[in-house]
């Protein structure tokens, strides 16, 4: 992946399922909008088209080989950043994406090679931190258990294991800037552990971001 050349800023938040990813977008949203900041909040799999096609196949209404289920991904990503996120960066808003590509690399390296999975994404570009909530595979899974009334594609305890190995793999490089974050504490306690990260990464960009007054 490549570096954005806009004056926003791109935020994203990775994790297992279950792991309270999603709870802390919202939190760090409101956080950044109490601040004055212009924030938006968007998703992956999107709600268009493809994005559809995907949830199809995660919530197992239908099948297709999983390197045409990456593709899949690769071509709702493509559309998220042409239509949503690019314009908030050109506009100097806060953009939040709950998932991006590293979901695609480690949830898909399951099933496919992991270096043809970076390489699909050696054009796109960078957020500029990502959060890695962790929260173990066991958690992820009563957490699971105990809002919905079944399990998606890739929720069960053992391939959870196996994509928090790829996500371990991706952090290690400094290049993808993630940040570990505890997931299993107070949800409050998580929120305040990713503020201390977040202020670090506004005190280099606040003058060029958009606020709520401008």
């Amino acid at each position: 992946m490549k570096n954005h050349r806009e004056k926003g800023l791109f935020i994203a938040f990775e994790g297992l399922d279950g792991s309270g990813s999603s709870t802390q977008v919202e939190m760090l949203r409101k956080r950044l909008v109490k601040e004055g900041y212009k924030t938006f909040i968007t998703k992956e799999p999107t709600d268009n088209l493809v994005g559809g096609l995907i949830r199809g196949v995660l919530t197992k209404q239908w099948e297709m080989p999983p390197d045409g289920l990456q593709l899949l991904y690769a071509a709702d990503r493509a559309h998220h950043l042409r239509f949503k996120i690019i314009p908030a960066l050109e506009k100097n808003n806060i953009i939040i994406s709950d998932r991006y590509a590293f979901s695609s690399i480690a949830f898909g390296a399951l099933s496919v090679d992991f270096d043809w999975l970076e390489d699909i994404y050696k054009n796109y570009i960078y957020p500029d931190i990502t959060f890695l909530v962790k929260s173990s595979p066991k958690t992820c899974i009563e957490r699971i258990a105990s809002t919905r009334l079944s399990f998606e594609l890739f929720e069960e305890e053992e391939k959870l294991r196996k994509i928090w190995r790829n996500y371990a793999k991706l952090l290690k490089n400094p290049k993808n800037k993630m940040v570990e974050i505890g997931g299993e504490q107070p949800v409050e306690k998580v929120a305040e552990e990713i503020w201390r990260k977040m202020k670090k990464v506004l005190a280099g960009k606040s003058k060029s971001l958009a606020k709520i007054k401008d």
